[in-house]
């Protein structure tokens, strides 16, 4: 049986462990120096933009169209098999636009999108006044419709893969922190009869002790550089993630905004007002997220740029002025420097080493999509 190992219990570690425990033979480890769904994960709203997105081809909409069918089947599925209810938002994305957007360029998007099997609809003011009556700026042009595209809890998702995980014999230990990978070296002869060198990962050290692996799936988010780093010199790729920083404050009101029954995600110039489906938190949103580039992991978070996001925000939602501020949050999303997000990649030079990280403010979004090419590249390798 095939030792496979895979650093991080994000919700992109999480996903990867879920897809690949369907392959047989594996003996499936999570390593993750905390809990769950911290890091970046903790540093998400789960706003899956996909179909509404202006990523039209490539990589880019492959990941993202493959990602949004996999969650339709996918959220039924886990809480089928967890037993417990695993709520999103299914009554889609409202983007507003405003004087400076092109509706020439969404109007394309539009009719591509129904091209490609996917609804879009353009909305007038008017129409937006009618059944967002919560929305009144002014400069505000009209807006698109995304009725299909959805928001989950990144937190309760990244759970329920977890329980599952373990239901099909996955192994995840927290707080164990992985120190090194060491590797050895050896020849393999190619069809042209020359010879090359492959270098295979075949012990993790980490704070529990040495743990053996045919296979390694990098997922540690910002922990993955540091990670990489050592192998670079045996003939790895650099992989240059930094942090991207983003603020979000949760609020509380009477009663909700708009209609009762009709409580889209809504965003308009990078700001998020995005309803909890929770229960327990009734007329509950989370008002976000800031992007803030900064050059250090222990940066604190700057109250002026929230305050402008709060001030913003209560600009096209006045009622917002009412609410009541629950918490205020932060968090580090990992952007890859001098390439596309995210890396989905072999390591140079290995044949066991996968990486799966840098995917900047799009992890819960793309993690189906990129478990799926983990799994392919897995079954190639083993």
């Amino acid at each position: 049986m095939k030792q496979i190992v895979i650093i991080g219990c994000g919700v992109i570690g999480a996903m990867i462990a879920y897809e690949i425990s369907q392959i047989p033979n594996l003996q499936i480890t999570v390593l993750d120096r905390q809990p769950p769904a911290q890091a970046a994960t903790g540093a998400a709203l789960g706003v899956l933009m996909g179909v509404i997105s202006q990523k039209t081809k490539g990589r880019a909409w492959a990941m993202r169209q493959a990602s949004i069918q996999r969650y339709n089947t996918l959220l039924p599925e886990l809480a089928a098999l967890t037993g417990n209810s695993l709520t999103w938002n299914q009554q889609g994305i409202l983007k507003l636009c405003f004087a400076e957007d092109d509706r020439s360029r969404w109007q394309a998007l539009i009719d591509l999108r129904q091209q490609q099997g996917w609804q879009l609809e353009y909305w007038q003011p008017e129409h937006i006044w009618e059944r967002c009556p919560q929305i009144q700026h002014s400069d505000i042009t009209g807006a698109i419709y995304s009725p299909q595209d959805l928001q989950i809890d990144p937190t309760a998702l990244t759970l329920a893969l977890v329980a599952a995980s373990q239901q099909r014999g996955v192994t995840f230990q927290f707080g164990v922190d992985v120190l090194k990978l060491e590797h050895s070296s050896a020849t393999r002869q190619t069809s042209d009869c020359l010879h090359t060198t492959c270098l295979h990962t075949t012990c993790l050290h980490t704070t529990a002790g040495e743990v053996p692996a045919d296979a390694v799936i990098i997922a540690a988010g910002l922990g993955s550089t540091p990670l990489i780093a050592p192998l670079i010199k045996s003939g790895g790729q650099p992989v240059d993630v930094h942090p991207v920083l983003g603020q979000a404050i949760q609020v509380q009101l009477q009663q909700p905004l708009g209609e009762p029954c009709f409580q889209p995600v809504i965003t308009g110039q990078d700001i998020h007002l995005v309803p909890l489906v929770d229960p327990e938190l009734s007329h509950t949103y989370w008002v976000g997220a800031t992007v803030e580039f900064v050059d250090s992991l222990s940066i604190e978070p700057d109250a002026a740029r929230l305050e402008t996001l709060w001030q913003d925000a209560i600009a096209f939602c006045p009622a917002l002025k009412n609410a009541a501020v629950l918490k205020t949050w932060s968090g580090l999303r990992p952007r890859p420097q001098n390439r596309p997000a995210p890396i989905v990649e072999p390591l140079v030079g290995f044949t066991n080493v996968l990486i799966a990280t840098g995917h900047y403010r799009n992890g819960v979004l793309l993690a189906p999509a990129t478990a799926q090419i983990v799994r392919s590249l897995l079954s190639e390798r083993i």
